[in-house]
């Protein structure tokens, strides 16, 4: 992946409660760590953030995400993992509006949109989260902020170019990658339809 140019390795962190599925703890990602100095994206899927966001960021993670449908004081969760040397990012369902993130587009540093239900991977990409990355993008450049916008789910390919001109900045890209035979060229090959796309006139 460093061959490929890539900027962010993302960390899927799940606990087996907010998403039936469990993966990886802070040992992985201080191993990680130790053989790369790749920006560490840290996504958690777990149901308690306040307690394990100091501790991914302590082992290694530049940057957490934690979800909307699981904060309950989100401002206060959002200033922790800054207070702590992180950038903050907000996660949204697919059947979460993202309308309700109004109150803390100011104070996050990116916001990642799930294209497909949390939990696994190889599922089909969610056609409406680009909806919700349009309007991310309208209410950014309404009230001049300069927070990223993520996506993660089912982007690959033949979906890449259409991800770019919505407005995304940063693409999380898992099967399509992985799964490919040189996953540094899908990569690659990622990257170059994205540009393509964004230089088009239309």
């Amino acid at each position: 992946m460093e061959k490929a140019g890539i900027s962010m390795i993302h960390v899927d962190i799940m606990d087996g409660h907010f998403v039936p599925n469990f993966t990886m703890g802070t040992p992985i990602t201080e191993s990680i760590r130790r053989i790369t100095n790749v920006k560490l994206d840290h996504h958690l899927m777990i149901e308690d953030p306040d307690t394990y966001a100091p501790v991914f960021i302590k082992a290694g993670a530049d940057s957490v995400s934690v979800h909307y449908e699981v904060c309950r004081n989100l401002d206060r969760t959002l200033h922790m993992i800054q207070d702590h040397g992180a950038k903050a990012g907000v996660v949204i369902n697919p059947a979460t509006r993202a309308m309700l993130l109004d109150e803390v587009l100011d104070i996050i540093d990116f916001v990642l949109v799930m294209s497909v239900n949390p939990g696994y991977g190889g599922q089909k990409f969610i056609p409406n989260s680009l909806n919700k990355v349009r309007e991310l993008v309208r209410r950014r450049d309404e009230r001049g902020l300069d927070f990223a916008i993520e996506i993660d789910g089912g982007v690959g390919p033949e979906n890449i170019a259409e991800v770019a001109r919505a407005g995304v900045d940063w693409v999380v890209a898992g099967s399509s990658v992985f799964r490919s035979p040189d996953p540094a060229q899908a990569v690659r090959d990622m990257e170059q339809a994205a540009r393509e796309a964004l230089s088009l006139k239309v």
